[in-house]
């Protein structure tokens, strides 16, 4: 009931999050907005657009009909001569006609501007000044215009009452010919384009509806799409959201989009990595509390002995107190390494950087070993290649070398050899130590930096071993941003590679970090040995 009620809590604390944010950071959201604004606006650029070209349209096909039944009536009135004889029936018939046809005007004016004939009984006898109406009785056909006026929603349309003088074969009246042509007057007329604007707008209206239908279409779309295309990521956040919470531990699966399936490919990594840090920190209790139980059950055994037989001679005291003392000894030193252990292993750690000669170390640190190394008559040999300086931690990087070194000793053979050889480039210095001793089980070279991973168990606790040693100088080079490999040969010896930077570099970002580290271990280090 308990576990129960903590998810809930949980899964409630985490559905009340986004709602405190912005509500377009949500992913269903921006697809949504995304479909419905590349649904609509194409939709109504669309439909506006067809509604003015009809309108367009419409309007030209209309000037054009007015255009050619005025020719026609200009036609009539030049074969009737109504600009001198206004009252013939059949020319006033049809100017009535074309005015009702398209409920419009006609104003007929002769070349003196004079209004001979208008179909609204208005303006006949008056005299128009009218630019439009000069130029065409000054130039011709020329000049005939046509315009749109969409405020008031007519049509006017200017042509002149002419004939070709080529086709009479000469001026009968007397006026002078334009270009051919002989002007007797212009027609002015005006169309109203109500019935087309009606059109017009019944359409809109139609649209109107339309768009309506279309935007609640594309809203159902969007949501739709919306909550289909977000599913996935739905199911990869609950599924990570059960291992987080401890209801599962079985990598996820989520191969819907090539994004999932990274996600998911990216989380199993670090489940995976999880798991084996709690395998290790697991293995890590249960080797310490082993490796200190051991030494303390060996002294209870001995103290109990002594305390169960009041007669001991005085030689088993001593021999016993001596057995403890060493037990006591073995146990401070893995104490020791496991504090040095663990302030390496925090987050920050206080790195003393300086320049060192790296040649007067090794020197130093084999002059050290070497009395060790004389009891068992194991050759000990510096190689170095130049003189080498860097900005190291010279406490650490002793400490690095001191335990590759002494290794190389106490697990030698007798009469074997540890040669230690120093080069550098213009990026890195390398120290190799090769011995030629009991070498690594090729299924134990990938182990030997775990903390208390020993090959030989047995010949570990004869040298004194604990098993921290090649794990806080796997630390210790990590600290300066280098590198450190084995490589070894069972039974015919091993040999250590340790890389590390000339100038130390102070990076705050653990992944520039991590990849400067990653570097080096694939041999990116760019030595010239």
């Amino acid at each position: 009931m308990r576990k129960l009620f903590t998810r809930k809590q949980t899964q409630t604390k985490t559905t009340s999050g986004p709602a405190r944010g912005s509500l377009f950071r949500s992913l269903k959201v921006r697809i949504f907005a995304l479909i419905l604004l590349f649904g609509m606006v194409p939709a109504l650029i669309l439909s506006e657009s067809l509604l003015g070209y009809y309108r367009d349209r419409v309007i030209a096909v209309r000037t054009s009909e007015a255009q050619t039944q005025l020719r026609v009536l200009a036609n009539h009135l030049i074969t009737y001569g109504y600009l001198d004889n206004p009252d013939n029936d059949i020319v006033s018939a049809e100017l009535s006609q074309y005015s009702s046809f398209y409920d419009g005007r006609v104003l007929v004016i002769n070349d003196a501007l004079q209004v001979v004939d208008d179909t609204y009984n208005v303006s006949r006898g008056k005299t128009i000044v009218s630019g439009d109406v000069v130029k065409c009785l000054r130039q011709g056909s020329a000049a005939s215009t046509s315009h749109y006026d969409e405020k008031d929603g007519y049509i006017e349309i200017v042509i002149p009452i002419a004939e070709t003088a080529s086709l009479e074969g000469q001026d009968t009246t007397g006026n002078a010919a334009k270009d051919g042509e002989t002007i007797y007057g212009v027609l002015l007329s005006s169309v109203s384009t109500a019935s087309i604007e009606a059109m017009h707008d019944a359409l809109g209206q139609r649209e109107m509806i339309l768009a309506l239908i279309l935007l609640l279409v594309i809203i159902f779309l969007a949501v739709v799409f919306s909550y289909l295309l977000v599913k996935p990521f739905d199911r990869l956040t609950r599924k990570i959201s059960d291992v987080r919470e401890g209801y599962s531990s079985d990598p996820i699966e989520e191969n819907a989009y090539t994004e999932t399936a990274h996600i998911m490919t990216a989380f199993n990594q670090v489940l995976g990595r999880m798991r084996a840090l709690d395998d290790s920190r697991q293995d890590f209790v249960s080797n310490v509390s082993h490796e200190l139980k051991t030494p303390m059950t060996s002294m209870k055994v001995l103290a109990d002995s002594l305390l169960s037989d009041p007669n001991t001679p005085p030689e088993m005291y001593r021999e016993f107190l001596t057995d403890i003392d060493s037990e006591l000894d073995r146990e401070n030193k893995m104490i020791a390494e496991l504090l040095n252990l663990a302030k390496m292993d925090r987050k920050q750690v206080t790195m003393n950087i300086s320049t060192v000669d790296i040649g007067s170390l090794l020197e130093i640190v084999m002059k050290r070993v070497r009395p060790l190394a004389q009891k068992r008559d194991i050759e000990l040999t510096l190689v170095q290649e130049r003189d080498v300086s860097a900005e190291v931690d010279e406490v650490k990087m002793t400490m690095v070398f001191t335990n590759l070194i002494e290794n190389a000793v106490k697990y030698n053979k007798d009469h074997g050899k540890v040669t230690v050889a120093l080069n550098a480039d213009h990026k890195n210095f390398t120290v190799t130590v090769e011995d030629t001793g009991v070498g690594i089980p090729e299924d134990s070279v990938a182990r030997v930096f775990e903390r208390f991973y020993r090959v030989d168990k047995s010949r570990s606790r004869e040298v004194g071993g604990t098993g921290l040693g090649l794990s806080i100088v796997k630390s210790a080079v990590l600290l300066h941003k280098g590198s450190i490999t084995v490589d070894s040969v069972y039974g015919e010896g091993t040999r250590f590679t340790v890389v590390i930077p000339l100038i130390y570099i102070q990076t705050k970002d653990a992944t520039t970090a991590k990849a400067l580290v990653v570097k080096r271990e694939e041999g990116g280090s760019d030595e010239k040995n």
